[in-house]
């Protein structure tokens, strides 16, 4: 089998990062980049909104969306490679996390004829309410609520770790609809904007803030949220897809947004760091590069992180071809995460003391980036859904084995 690019798609690659090279200036990125550190307002900042549109001159943003939505009606393969290149650069055009996966899913042709165009034009942007204080890693347990009142319903609760509440224009809900349904049930999905009155937004400041973090790193993120909604009142229309029904929307939007290249990248991009560093740098008069230690532990690594590009490649294919996409990207998470944990420790014993030094150290190789992976790399593991709960996805709709809810007792091994 060949796995490599045809020579059309290696034309648009080049042409790509032409493009990057010509319009893509560090300053630009870092306020592109929703890992940067760098507070924008909601929307778009006058550069990035001058960039995205060049970018979608081109034909380039919403490109596996159909065009009377505002995408261009390509195919995955071409939307991957354009996307790696403008993400290893810390300009996101992908629309992962978004909402719009679901949304063209489970969404009315009213929703589906305002969100998508807005997204793809990065005029609308959208922050997940899905954890909350209590529940941790099973959302499940939600108690945000939506009361129907009319043709509304009024919002009460609090969500945790609302990444970029503070700068989206529009939230993409999870709230309990009714009390009385079992846990998985009873859940809708609603959108709305943020300036809706009764959002409050507080910030969270993570381990990154001080000092911020280099673009590239692993969940980089200089702040997150808590939000609290207190008598919010929301039309019906915002309502996703069937009332009650939330927990399947949501389930699949987040296992259709686990696909792609800015995904992959999450996970391999240390690697990709460490093999270009240890070609031409040494430690203290110590060459990583030339020991046969690290470089059979790079070559390790990196075999690792292609299988993390055909996982990626597989869902892909499938998504493409319309065929059942169950289990394959929670497998993704799984594998990708991990991995990205063991390459993260395995540089840190490669380059010794200098690997927890952060960017403002005059000592610290590559910006700090090292340094501040090791204090984001775990949180792979836990963002989007946890690798436990994705081994049971895995176990339950891959391999077909019974949930402990519907075979009884589980005996100890």
């Amino acid at each position: 089998m060949e796995f490599a690019y045809t020579p059309q798609q290696e034309a648009l690659r080049r042409e790509v990062q032409q493009f990057i090279k010509e319009n893509v200036t560090s300053d630009l990125a870092e306020e592109t980049n929703p890992e940067s550190g760098v507070d924008r307002p909601r929307g778009q900042g006058p550069q990035a909104a001058a960039l995205y549109k060049k970018i979608y001159e081109q034909g380039w943003l919403g490109i596996t969306y159909p065009k009377e939505y505002g995408g261009q009606g390509g195919d995955r393969l071409t939307q991957y490679i354009v996307e790696e290149e403008f993400t290893r650069v810390g300009v996101n055009i992908s629309l992962g996390g978004s909402g719009a996966p679901a949304i063209m899913a489970a969404g009315t042709e009213e929703q589906k004829q305002y969100y998508i165009p807005g997204l793809i034009k990065r005029e609308i942007s959208f922050c997940l309410g899905f954890t909350e204080p209590h529940a941790g890693a099973d959302l499940a347990n939600l108690r945000c609520s939506a009361v129907r009142d009319g043709d509304h319903y009024v919002i009460n609760g609090q969500k945790m770790y609302t990444s970029a509440a503070h700068m989206s224009t529009h939230i993409y809900l999870m709230a309990r609809t009714d009390r009385n349904a079992p846990k998985h049930e009873g859940i809708s999905i609603f959108l709305f904007p943020m300036d809706t009155p009764g959002i409050t937004v507080r910030p969270l400041w993570t381990i990154q803030n001080n000092p911020t973090a280099p673009i590239g790193t692993t969940y980089g993120n200089s702040r997150t949220n808590e939000t609290f909604f207190d008598d919010v009142r929301i039309h019906k229309s915002c309502l996703l897809g069937e009332e009650n029904k939330g927990w399947r929307v949501g389930s699949m939007g987040l296992n259709l947004d686990r696909v792609g290249a800015s995904r992959y990248l999450i996970s391999v991009r240390r690697d990709e760091d460490i093999v270009n560093w240890v070609k031409n740098n040494t430690v203290d008069g110590f060459a990583p590069g030339k020991d046969p230690a690290v470089r059979d532990k790079i070559a390790e690594l990196w075999i690792e992180a292609q299988v993390c590009r055909l996982m990626t490649m597989r869902s892909m294919s499938i998504v493409e071809r319309g065929g059942k996409f169950t289990y394959e990207g929670s497998a993704e998470k799984v594998w990708a995460p991990e991995h990205g944990v063991r390459s993260t420790e395995a540089i840190t014993q490669m380059l010794g003391p200098y690997a927890s030094l952060l960017r403002t150290s005059p000592h610290a190789i590559e910006d700090g980036v090292f340094g501040h992976n090791v204090m984001g790399s775990f949180q792979s593991g836990i963002n989007h859904g946890s690798v436990q709960v994705m081994r049971d996805q895995v176990a339950r709709r891959g391999l077909g084995l019974p949930s402990s809810r519907k075979s009884g007792k589980v005996e100890a091994r």
